[in-house]
């Protein structure tokens, strides 16, 4: 009797306990559920953490924002969608920042897509109107990476920096042929004679080859004028030399106008210490927050110790059949 009545109150106990957690669970996912929804408000406009590279006097800052690799809208942010979104983020905060005297923007960037770099420059450009841009170019600032650096007020460049590279290319796949090996033929339904120009099932028309042609030749135009004016130069002399895609060392660079002087990152920080007249400023470099989910995801990771190694198929990025670059001639493989 007495087995029979500890058997019953044990169940009793259990079921309890699985209520118990059950109501639990319900209540965090609810606070949980809360709490994302506030994150997610916050995260519009996400405030990046400071580290000090360099200690300074006083309340002035001069902040310093990376662009490294390949520019691209498709690429994730650290905090926002986009590594695009995140550049914007960045030099917003910084343009907001009564306390940020000045900014240097660190590019090492072969460039890439051209909405992508245009909407950047457009924010350096913005952010310049409100206080000092210094740019300075680490290995490469070649194409893209020169078009966001001319919306700097100050650009320099180490004298091995690769840079210049003022051009747009796009590129398609042509495998007609090997269709023809194995037997294969595209089938195509288009609304117009332009819809499928760039197919790589067929061969390009001379029409549709001119049309390509001149859209490239038109985002070139832009490009030439953006450097024309930034640089104080003139749009001819350049398109008949040195804008003919070409890269250009940091040093020919600086010869042939293009940027204003020769040096490390640490000129970089005095010359925007000096134009943002705060020489006594904290040099300090914008990185990813620290956030909950950031942590979450951290501790999520699975802990499997095997290694794989992935070896790349090219050493240059894929471009992307139809989209527009500002890439070096190099990286069109």
């Amino acid at each position: 009797m007495a087995n029979r009545k500890l058997g019953c109150l044990s169940i009793f106990l259990f079921v309890v306990l699985c209520v118990s957690v059950l109501i639990n669970m319900v209540l965090a996912a609810t606070a949980l559920s809360r709490f994302s929804g506030t994150k997610q408000i916050q995260e519009r406009q996400p405030l990046f953490r400071e580290v000090v590279v360099e200690r300074g006097k006083g309340s002035d800052k001069v902040a310093v924002i990376p662009l490294r690799g390949l520019i691209s809208s498709t690429l994730p942010g650290a905090v926002g969608d986009s590594m695009v979104d995140d550049l914007r983020a960045a030099l917003e905060q910084a343009r907001e920042d009564d306390d940020v005297r000045a900014v240097v923007l660190e590019i090492d960037s072969p460039g890439g897509e051209v909405t992508a770099s245009d909407v950047i420059y457009n924010a350096v450009v913005k952010t310049r109107a409100k206080k000092p841009v210094v740019v300075h170019m680490g290995s490469v600032a070649a194409s893209g990476g020169y078009y966001i650096a001319c919306g700097g007020k100050y650009l320099m460049a180490n004298d091995t920096t690769i840079t210049g590279s003022i051009g747009v290319i796009i590129q398609t796949l042509n495998y007609e042929q090997l269709f023809n090996k194995v037997g294969l033929a595209s089938v195509v339904f288009k609304s117009g004679k332009f819809k499928d120009m760039l197919s790589g099932a067929r061969p390009i028309t001379p029409e549709e080859r001119e049309y390509v042609q001149g859209f490239v030749m038109g985002t070139y135009e832009k490009f030439l004028g953006i450097v024309a004016k930034e640089r104080n130069l003139s749009a001819d002399s350049l398109r008949d030399t040195i804008a003919d895609g070409r890269i250009l060392s940091g040093r020919d660079a600086r010869d042939n106008k293009l940027i204003d002087a020769l040096g490390q990152l640490e000129d970089a920080f005095g010359k925007a210490k000096e134009l943002g007249n705060a020489p006594d400023a904290t040099i300090v470099k914008y990185g990813p927050p620290v956030t909950l989910g950031r942590f979450l995801r951290a501790l999520t990771q699975p802990t499997d110790t095997k290694i794989e190694l992935t070896l790349p198929k090219q050493l240059v990025p894929q471009l992307e059949s139809g989209r527009a670059y500002f890439l070096p001639s190099y990286y069109a493989p």
